[in-house]
């Protein structure tokens, strides 16, 4: 019987780019996949055709001859070879599916092309750590070095990571020759996998190292030193990269990351590089105007002037007193808000001389401009209350 147009098999124009070309062969494959349609023969040789047909148009050599010459290029001494599809001839669909099987699961590893892949060389990779570290505003602000002590593990110093003792090597792994994934067959499919003997590896360890029991490493606590830049907010992560747990048997080493959390401090309140202080002053000085020093995140100290009848929480703006900005040299402000105090334990001259003032009253809304304002409205509300 004849063969049927690779094209019309695959529902594509002879202009379909490679993109076209595949994406009808996957949702052709999936739809008449053995799995999805048990025990039916034409679904069995649908897929099969599908396959063949897709092996051959993916490929710009193969499909350029099909172009010419039609199926006959890869028939018996056809242009294709004597086998068929070029010296390898067809088997199964360990072309077609596979690239197709890969890019839906992840096939992952060496993929079905053999030799060492990705997944053999991140095999035995050693863990990530965590460190946490707290650091004062201080440190925060101009930044600190400082060394810290890390348990973990290091590379085994008599057998230098490799796991085999001194004077030995480690060998292929008879199960997998070396490649560190094993390939089985289960039906249409060929999956790889992970090698169970030398998990990945590809090599086995004859004579292992007797300090580190062949792992290639062992427990040790070991001292860093970590620069921290000024600026650094609560939550910063810090990487060291390769500062983490030993691979297995050589393989690379794990990351380090430090976790900053900032202690919270008696004075100031950080919000992004702006700081906030709340300042305590005198009624007199609030009433009279004056001044008052205060301090800042640097060390130094800055001074306001406060003007007469400076009220409770009014702001005034430090500008560049801020805490720094990372990886920059500008600094955020330093926003100081006034509390005025409201005197205690008054001596008796004291007492007649504000008794005195209060008798002197007069307009409310004139000395007292807030509690004035807000007790006018008060009347307002109760007024069109009674209404």
């Amino acid at each position: 019987m004849a063969k049927q147009d690779y094209y019309e098999l695959l529902g594509v124009s002879k202009s379909a780019d490679g993109d076209e070309i595949k994406k009808a062969y996957r949702k052709l494959a999936m739809k008449y996949h053995p799995d999805r349609n048990p025990d039916d023969k034409a679904a069995e040789q649908k897929f099969k055709d599908l396959n063949e047909a897709y092996e051959v148009l993916k490929d710009a050599e193969k499909r350029a001859a099909y172009d010419r010459f039609g199926h006959a290029a890869f028939e018996q001494g056809g242009p294709g070879g004597p086998g068929g599809f070029g010296a390898g001839g067809f088997e199964g669909f360990g072309g077609g599916f596979a690239d197709i099987f890969e890019e839906m699961f992840g096939g992952g590893g060496g993929g079905f092309g053999g030799g060492r892949g990705r997944g053999q060389e991140q095999s035995g990779r050693g863990s990530d750590l965590r460190f946490n570290m707290e650091i004062s505003l201080e440190d925060a602000y101009k930044g600190k070095s400082t060394e810290i002590r890390v348990p973990g593990s290091v590379a085994c110093g008599t057998c230098h990571g490799t796991g085999a003792t001194p004077g030995s090597e480690p060998v292929n792994c008879s199960t997998c020759g070396g490649h560190g994934r094993v390939r089985s067959q289960q039906g249409f499919f060929t999956v790889e996998r992970t090698c169970p003997s030398c998990h990945g590896q590809g090599k086995v360890i004859k004579d292992p190292c007797r300090n580190c029991s062949g792992t290639g490493r062992v427990h040790k606590e070991k001292t860093l030193s970590v620069n921290i830049p000024a600026g650094v907010e609560d939550g910063t992560r810090i990487r060291l990269s390769g500062e983490g747990e030993a691979g297995l048997r050589g393989a690379p080493a794990g990351d380090l990351y430090i976790f900053l959390s900032i202690k919270s401090h008696r004075i100031f309140q950080r919000e992004g590089a702006n700081i906030y202080v709340r300042v305590p002053v005198p009624m007199t000085t609030a009433s009279l105007g004056g001044s008052v020093e205060v301090p800042s995140v640097d060390g130094s100290r800055a001074r306001i002037n406060i003007p007469a009848g400076t009220q409770s929480g009014q702001q005034f703006r430090l500008r560049g007193k801020g805490m720094s900005v990372l990886r920059s040299s500008s600094r955020g402000d330093m926003f100081v808000e006034l509390s005025v105090e409201t005197p205690v334990n008054l001596t008796k001259k004291q007492k007649e001389l504000m008794e005195q003032f209060r008798a002197e009253g007069g307009d409310e809304n004139k000395h007292s401009p807030q509690s004035g304002g807000f007790f006018s409205k008060v009347k307002e509300i109760w007024e069109d209350l009674k209404d």
